[in-house]
């Protein structure tokens, strides 16, 4: 499969997750009635003392013609295609708020499914396009980006949202949108309620040792796994390379080397050997 035929299967991905884009986007608009209407006065957004959902409820525009973005269109007064157009407190309209908080991580999450089924039925197509991409292969995410093949397929996703949503008045759209919009919130207070557990900090430095540990091994010229008569080699090497003795004890399990081959390790460093030792 080549880059040029990836186009119509996110555009298919996309069509089978578009009830769920509906969704999303529903949830995202509880609360909208709430926000505070805005309008411009001497150039300056302002406060207008109405919100959006009495604006909406009497049949009201909520924004602008000067200020909604051409690809929404005219709106009918008080319809959720009118919510996006309409001014907030920060400047700006909605529409901005719905892209970079709803479409732009689901286009994202669509074409990286397509990528995974692209890869999963074409690997060798796959393979190559990730190298003519400069990304890795597994990287989904990266090789996405760099074939950028999320802007087109957003502009579809804003045209299926308006389509199914854009003249629907913005009330009933938050009231489609009630129920995800709790479980998101339940999700999330459960989040906050768990503090976050970072790994110790002898863990996080493993990662460092554990690279260091694996080029040595690649670099000596050892026998894999390492037998017994190679253990003083492996540890002069592995210390000559930086590692710390408590590094290479928790390291031991992991390396390729032989049971006997690991006991002399430790046996070493119980002595505090050293390269040259």
């Amino acid at each position: 499969m080549f880059d040029g035929e990836l186009g119509p299967l996110t555009r298919q991905v996309l069509r089978e997750r578009g009830a769920a884009l509906i969704v999303e986007v529903c949830a995202w608009a509880v609360g909208l009635s709430d926000r505070p209407h805005q309008q411009r006065r001497h150039g300056r957004v302002a406060p207008s003392g109405e919100t959006l959902g009495s604006r909406a409820a009497a049949e009201l525009p909520l924004g602008g013609e000067e200020d909604r973005p051409l690809e929404l269109g005219e709106a009918r007064p008080g319809t959720f295609r009118d919510a996006l157009g309409a001014l907030m407190p920060e400047g700006g309209v909605y529409a901005q708020r719905l892209e970079e908080q709803v479409l732009v991580p689901f286009v994202l999450e669509t074409c990286v499914q397509a990528a995974d089924r692209a890869r999963k039925t074409c690997p060798e197509a796959w393979a190559e396009l990730a190298s003519d991409v400069g990304e890795d292969e597994d990287d989904l995410v990266a090789v996405v980006r760099a074939a950028e093949w999320s802007d087109p397929l957003q502009v579809e996703a804003e045209q299926l949202v308006l389509a199914a949503l854009g003249d629907v008045p913005l009330l009933e759209v938050e009231n489609e949108g009630l129920p995800l919009s709790l479980v998101r919130a339940a999700e999330s207070a459960a989040r906050a309620a768990v503090p976050a557990v970072e790994p110790p900090a002898e863990q996080a430095d493993l990662a460092t040792a554990r690279f260091l540990a694996e080029a040595a091994l690649a670099d000596a010229g050892l026998t894999l796994p390492v037998p017994p008569h190679e253990a003083d080699a492996l540890l002069d090497r592995l210390l000559a390379d930086g590692l710390e003795p408590a590094e290479i004890e928790s390291l031991l399990p992991e390396l390729p080397v032989e049971a006997v081959t690991a006991a002399r390790v430790r046996s070493g460093l119980a002595r505090g050997a050293g390269p040259g030792l």
